[in-house]
């Protein structure tokens, strides 16, 4: 690192502070301008901050120790969420924009009743926005010390303290500007992110030491460029990435819709339900949750792909635990002067994007479903943006504390998949059928938790403890379902005024209601889906087929992506959705 890579990020700095401090007084006017940026946001600043959050510091590294332990089908892990993805685009976006709530966890008391329905949303607050929330927070400056200490040689006794500073820089751009400075500074820093790793990908690929694609595909075993897992039994698995059915059938099969995950929430939630609810209407709120959906699966992973692949040239020896690092060491000996400044930027754009909106998620939950829920009502909004002000800076001490504790990244991603198994499929059906209740949500939250003591006793792993915690909450929450007392019929309707899904499971109260016009055209809904799965997919693996010289491959995705296109687009004009592109 010379001067100019120093001032580089300097600037870099300079420049977020400055987004932050020209939206301070903007976010400053009330908690919906804080939290939701006044439901104004366009579908590309919407889509662009969901894509630019779900790129953390850690991202590259993992999928370089993916890559690196099972070639390009080892990103399987994750690609599978594209199709839980793609159902929140088609189903899901409109009717979170239609809700008009702040948070997703307010959702509990628009739609059940009671004291279920309080309790439902406080401890979800409390769960999602304080528990969940500092673990996410807690791997991801995990992976910064992680980089600090491969590019300066920082010490590990001492790079929590770097990462501290970086997280008091984030927290205060966080507190100060509200989600229009954090999304305005997310595709800033994406654009910062996506750069850097570009130009790392085509300098480590065309090196000498690596000879191109050419050179790559001459120097590895064809297994690595395969773009699916192969399927074997267990006790034949060989070289390349082979899943067993039951390992296939829970990650492809399992995970996508029965598991919640930030990020990648069945029905969608969390922060990107934060931004569905954003934007400026329905029609913004569903392209901007599609432009994510091919952004994050489809386009961004091509770069990490191939220094994964180079690394397992260029850095042989590194240990199974340690081949996420070989990202870090491609940085160090392949970028110039300057380069390697715009990379580390990259590097911090990508931590700190992900970090404010952890942040100002975070405290709307505890804020807008908490404190003003339960604790101090009714007083001006003055008080509660100071107040989710000062939470943005405690929960940011609270995450670094957590971090100290952290040692495996991986641990950590697993441990929320198992907590959150199950729960899924009531997430999706709390929209389409009235017979859900706050009972449901309640019980396929807790039975995980009850459940995993035992699995661990039994030393069951993930993912086959998928298999059981979702088999065994579905029948605790459809039991407790039937036992419990519906929601209340006056918030039924109340609810079905506003939302108006649609769909055979809502004849109960719809029926009550001919006045109200449903949603319908549920099959090309379905088929918009599917084909929307097929275009991401398409758009993956014909960039892949490009970047390996498989031109045929790349004609028949390509044409597949463009027939989804064709397809999608008909059917949402059919259903009045115009584009809004304008």
């Amino acid at each position: 690192m010379q001067i100019i890579d120093y001032l580089i990020i300097l600037v870099y700095f300079l420049f977020s502070i400055g987004i932050a401090l020209y939206y301070s007084k903007r976010a400053g006017k009330s908690t919906d301008e804080f939290f939701l940026s006044g439901r104004n946001l366009p579908w590309y600043l919407a889509g662009l901050s969901m894509v630019a959050t779900t790129f953390a510091a850690d991202t590259p590294l993992a999928v370089t120790e993916l890559v690196a332990k099972n070639g390009i089908a080892g990103n399987w892990v994750w690609w599978n969420f594209a199709f839980g993805g793609l159902l929140t685009v088609f189903f899901f976006a409109k009717l979170w924009r239609r809700a008009g709530i702040m948070t997703e966890v307010e959702f509990a008391e628009i739609r059940y009743s009671g004291k279920p329905a309080r309790f439902l949303r406080g401890f979800r607050a409390i769960y999602l926005g304080l528990f969940m929330n500092i673990i996410i927070m807690g791997w991801v400056n995990k992976a910064m010390t992680s980089i600090l200490r491969g590019m300066f040689g920082i010490p590990e006794s001492e790079v929590i303290f770097y990462v501290f500073a970086c997280m008091l820089l984030v927290a205060f751009y966080s507190a100060l500007s509200g989600l229009w400075g954090v999304v305005v500074t997310d595709a800033f820093q994406f654009v910062i992110a996506m750069v850097g790793t570009i130009i790392l990908a085509a300098l480590v690929v065309n090196s000498s030491e690596i000879g191109g694609i050419a050179g790559m595909q001459e120097k590895l075993p064809p297994f690595v460029f395969d773009f699916f897992p192969h399927i074997k039994d267990a006790a034949s698995i060989g070289g390349a990435f082979a899943l067993t059915i039951a390992t296939f059938l829970a990650y492809v099969g399992i995970i996508w819709w029965a598991s919640w995950y930030p990020g990648a929430e069945p029905g969608g939630g969390g922060y990107v339900a934060q931004r569905m609810m954003s934007a400026k209407d329905e029609k913004h709120s569903l392209f901007a949750t599609l432009f994510f959906q091919i952004a994050h699966y489809a386009i961004r992973p091509w770069p990490w792909v191939l220094v994964g692949l180079a690394s397992l040239i260029l850095y042989p020896q590194l240990s199974v635990d340690e081949k996420g690092m070989g990202y870090i060491y491609a940085m160090n000996d392949f970028l110039p002067v300057g380069l390697k400044g715009l990379l580390v930027a990259a590097f911090f754009a990508a931590y700190m994007s992900t970090i404010a909106t952890q942040l100002n998620w975070g405290t709307s939950y505890l804020i807008n479903d908490f404190y003003r829920r339960f604790i101090k009502k009714n007083d001006e909004e003055k008080h509660y943006v100071f107040a989710s002000r000062v939470m943005t800076m405690i929960l940011m001490v609270i995450s670094i504390v957590v971090t100290l504790f952290i040692n495996r990244i991986s641990g950590a991603w697993e441990f929320i998949m198992e907590a959150g198994a199950g729960v899924g499929l009531v997430l999706i059906l709390r929209w389409f059928w009235w017979r859900i209740n706050a009972w449901s949500e309640i019980s396929a939250m807790i039975t995980p938790f009850v459940l995993l003591p035992f699995l661990r006793y039994y030393e069951i792993v993930f993912p086959i403890t998928l298999f059981y915690l979702v088999s065994i909450t579905t029948v605790v929450w459809v039991v407790v379902t039937f036992l419990t007392k519906p929601t209340d019929e006056k918030v039924l309707i109340s609810f079905y005024r506003k939302i108006h899904p649609g769909g055979i499971l809502w004849k109960k109260i719809s029926s009550n209601l001919p006045e109200v016009k449903s949603d319908s055209g549920f099959f090309a809904m379905f088929v918009n889906w599917l084909f929307g799965v097929i275009l991401v997919y398409s758009i993956l693996f014909g960039t892949g087929s490009l970047l390996f010289g498989n031109y045929t491959e790349l004609f028949i995705y390509m044409g597949a992506a463009i027939i989804s296109i064709f397809i999608i687009y008909k059917n949402l004009s059919a259903l009045g959705w115009k584009t809004v592109i304008k």
